[in-house]
């Protein structure tokens, strides 16, 4: 029989935790996480290279998918206020094993997201610094054996930094987030303004190009090239998982987090759809084919060096949002484990005095310095999407276990996502489309993760899993 937590358990082992967290804090830290590098990059790669000015339904249809899902963990969050998000919800719904997968699979995300938003980071801020002629040496620019590198200082100062700030206390750091992610919209918004002055309607023609295969055998035009989109824009919008498992911390969770995430999604969705709609519309798309900065590329080359130059210091600026909710919320989710003693139980210890989940913090630093720091990572970013993608079903599928147990050992929640039994079935099969329009390689290397997985799952839970000594 499948050993399922005890929801009590989880209510009195994060009670602990200080409930400071309000809607206006997650939805800064939403957004944040979702609007992070990628609105600056990624509306651009994907119109070059598969779908045109149809980008903006790519980024449209990856952000159903992603409300879909988003119902769910609503739902799941309102109901089951635990740290640990998706981990601890199948838990409790399906059991064990299948709370260590959804949490296997969360913890790659994390683990790759901090170094990956940290390297992304460092590499638009040394991009910055070259436009007032300053260049950092090769060898403190780049990971160890990559193009002269030792370390990527800069990487590692920003994850640092944030694991600092995140250890002083949430509320501090919420403060932070909340000042970085109006100033990053108010950039996004300016980029927009601009931009509409700019348009050229011509390049909207036609919007979904004919089909046609790239080089490297992707699509490129047709609804094939707009589903390749898809899996790529999907990327950005995993980031409302950041939300849930920070829900133990949150002031009147019921409410707090279905609008929180679901809020964070909607201001999203409209400033990716915005950004890439003025992209397309300022120059053809075949012109960002390999541009790595296309929003700054579009301004500068439309005469507007000044504002690029402003924009894209904001924007580095305000890739510290999405490092702070990852950190979080990955900490957050290492400190779930320990609880548990699915891992080491000192990352589930509270430091004394702030009760904040510090051990954890730190683990999940070091592990995203050497990551990000010493190791070309590239070939691993797709486990990002891969990993969530799966936790996202879990959860979708879950609610069907959730509602039979609400109102008796698990609390009614005020939010419930609506069109019961459909929606929970869309959001399974829509996160599992985009899963299957990811590339060979992320899916090759999801499965590696799993078998590491469970190497570490019968090798470590045998002997020291909380539920199993218990006898449940």
């Amino acid at each position: 029989m499948t050993l399922r937590e005890d929801p009590g358990v989880y209510e009195d082992k994060d009670s602990h935790l200080p409930r400071v967290l309000t809607i206006k804090d997650f939805l800064a830290l939403g957004v944040g996480t979702i609007v992070s590098t990628t609105i600056f990059t990624l509306p651009g790669v994907v119109a070059a290279d598969h779908a045109g000015p149809a980008v903006a339904l790519s980024c449209l249809l990856a952000a159903v998918v992603a409300g879909l899902v988003a119902f769910a963990y609503a739902e799941m969050a309102a109901a089951m206020p635990f740290a640990g998000s998706a981990y601890s919800w199948i838990n409790v719904v399906f059991g064990e094993i299948f709370g260590w997968i959804a949490g296997w699979a969360l913890l790659a995300e994390y683990f790759i997201a901090v170094a990956f938003v940290a390297s992304g980071l460092s590499a638009n801020f040394r991009g910055l610094l070259t436009t007032f002629g300053w260049t950092m040496p090769a060898s403190l620019s780049n990971p160890l054996g990559t193009a002269g590198g030792v370390v990527d200082l800069v990487a590692v100062g920003v994850i640092v930094l944030v694991g600092v700030l995140l250890s002083r206390g949430v509320a501090e750091a919420a403060r932070v987030e909340n000042v970085l992610v109006v100033l990053k919209v108010i950039a996004i918004l300016a980029f927009v303004g601009i931009g509409v002055t700019q348009l050229h309607l011509e390049h909207y023609t036609p919007f979904i190009p004919a089909f046609h295969l790239n080089p490297d055998g992707t699509a490129f035009g047709g609804w094939r090239g707009i589903y390749a989109g898809v899996s790529m824009i999907f990327l950005a919008y995993i980031g409302f998982d950041s939300i849930a498992a920070n829900s133990a911390e949150a002031k009147d969770p019921a409410k707090t987090m279905p609008r929180g995430i679901i809020g964070s999604l909607i201001i999203a969705v409209t400033l990716f759809m915005a950004v890439s709609l003025v992209l397309v519309g300022m120059f053809h798309y075949h012109h960002y084919a390999s541009v790595a900065d296309p929003v700054g590329w579009a301004l500068r080359h439309a005469g507007f060096t000044g504002a690029a130059t402003v924009i894209e210091a904001v924007a580095v600026v305000g890739m510290f949002t999405a490092l702070i909710g990852m950190m979080m919320a990955g900490s957050r989710l290492l400190y779930s484990f320990g609880r548990d003693g699915m891992l080491p139980r000192f990352l589930g210890q509270l430091t004394p005095g702030k009760g904040l989940p510090n051990h954890a913090l730190a683990v999940l630093s070091v592990i995203g310095v050497v990551i990000g720091a010493f190791f070309p990572f590239k070939f691993l970013a797709q486990l990002i999407s891969a990993g969530t993608l799966i936790a996202f079903m879990f959860v979708s599928l879950g609610i069907y276990r959730l509602r039979p147990r609400e109102g008796q050992d698990i609390a009614d929640p005020a939010f419930k996502m609506p069109l019961y039994p459909v929606m929970p079935a869309l959001a399974f099969l829509g996160a599992l489309v985009v899963f299957l329009g990811l590339d060979i390689q992320a899916k090759l290397y999801s499965g590696g993760w799993f078998l590491i997985g469970l190497i570490v799952y019968l090798a470590y839970r045998i002997r020291h899993s909380a539920l199993s000594d218990q006898g449940h």
